[in-house]
C-alpha cells in the first residue's frame, strides 16, 4: 500500500515516474540523499566522528584520568603521546575528549529515542482520537512546557544527586513534548485523507490505522525533526555540564571540557578549542545531513 496523499496529483505524478523507474520510494529518497554531496560529507563525518568517540579510546595511549605528572598544560605535541595537548591536571587533552564525545552522543541518542517513541504515538493517538481525548492529552502537555527546564533539573538534582542518569531522564522528559505537537499537527490532517476512511469502511481496528496507516505517512517529517533534535540535546547536555549540573569527575563531556577550557583560555586555549571544535563539528554536520533528509523525503520538492 502506498502511503501518499490521493488527492495531490504532483505526488500521484511522483509516484508513477518513481514505479516507472522500477525504484522504490525509499530508494528514490537514498539516491536524492546521495546527489547532495554536503549531506553525504556530513553523513562521512558523523560516522567517523563516532567510530573515533567509541573507539578511539581504546587505542591512545593514556587513560580517562591517568595524570602524566611531567606534563601539566602541556601543549599539542607527538613527543610524550599527548598530540593535542594535555589538561590542567596533566591528562591527555584526546582521550577526555573522545571519553567526552561518547557522553554527549549518547546522551543524545537516548533522549532522541524517546522522543521519537513517545512523541510519535502520543502525538499520534491525540491527533487520531480527537474530542475530549485530544483536549486532556494536549493539556498535559501545556503543563509539562510551563515548567522551566532547569528548574526541573535542578529540583532533580537536590532530590537525586549528581548522577549521569540524571542528564538521561531530565532531558527525555521534555524532548518528546516538541515531537508530539508535531505529530499531532499531521494527524488530524491525515485522518481526512480517503485512505483513512476506506480502512474504517472495512472495519479496520483504530490501532491498526494508527500504527500502520498514519504513522508511516509521518516519517518524512519525523526523521527530519530527528535530525534537528539530536543537536538539540548534545547542546542541552552541553548547557547543564557547563553550569556543572551535568556530568562529575572523572567522567566528562564537550560541555564540561568547553567549561574548563574556558577557565584556561589565555594559559592554554587547546584546551577550549578540542572539545569546541569536535562539538561545533558534529552541531554543523546534524544540520546539514537534516537539510539533506528534509529534501530527500519531502516528495514534493521532487
Amino acid at each position: 500500500m502506498t502511503y501518499l496523499h490521493p488527492n495531490d496529483a504532483s505526488l500521484a505524478t511522483t509516484e508513477m515516474a518513481t514505479l516507472e523507474s522500477g525504484r522504490s520510494l525509499g530508494q528514490e529518497a537514498w539516491r536524492r540523499l546521495r546527489a547532495n554531496r554536503a549531506a553525504m560529507f556530513s553523513l562521512v563525518l558523523l560516522a567517523l566522528i563516532a567510530l573515533a568517540c567509541f573507539v578511539g579510546p581504546w587505542f591512545t595511549p593514556w587513560g580517562l584520568d591517568e595524570v602524566d605528572w611531567e606534563a601539566f598544560r602541556a601543549p599539542p605535541a607527538f613527543e610524550g603521546g599527548h598530540w593535542l595537548g594535555t589538561d590542567a591536571n596533566g591528562r591527555d587533552l584526546l582521550t577526555r575528549t573522545l571519553y567526552g564525545g561518547q557522553i554527549s552522543l549518547t546522551v543524545a541518542l537516548v533522549a532522541s529515542a524517546v522522543a521519537l517513541v513517545v512523541g510519535v504515538l502520543y502525538g499520534a493517538i491525540a491527533g487520531f482520537a480527537g474530542g475530549r481525548l485530544d483536549t486532556l492529552m494536549m493539556r498535559w502537555v501545556d503543563i509539562l512546557y510551563a515548567l522551566p527546564f532547569l528548574f526541573f533539573v535542578i529540583l532533580m538534582t537536590v532530590v537525586f544527586g549528581r548522577n549521569i542518569l540524571l542528564i538521561y531522564v531530565a532531558i527525555g522528559a521534555v524532548e518528546w513534548l516538541d515531537m508530539a505537537r508535531i505529530v499531532r499537527g499531521q494527524t488530524l490532517a491525515l485522518k481526512r485523507q480517503e485512505f483513512v476512511a476506506a480502512a474504517r469502511a472495512l472495519g479496520v481496528p483504530n490501532w491498526h490505522i494508527v500504527v500502520r496507516h498514519i504513522i508511516p505517512n509521518l516519517i518524512g517529517p519525523v526523521i527530519v525533526f530527528l535530525t534537528l533534535t539530536v543537536p538539540k540535546v548534545i547542546l542541552l547536555e552541553s548547557f547543564l555540564s557547563f553550569l556543572g549540573l551535568g556530568v562529575q569527575e572523572p567522567l566528562t563531556s564537550w560541555g564540561a571540557l568547553i567549561s574548563e577550557g574556558k577557565d584556561m583560555m589565555a594559559r592554554a586555549p587547546w584546551m577550549l578549542l578540542v572539545p569546541s571544535v569536535f562539538l561545533t563539528t558534529t552541531l554543523f554536520c546534524l544540520n546539514f545531513l537534516g537539510d539533506g533528509l528534509r529534501d530527500a523525503l519531502d516528495p514534493r520538492s521532487r
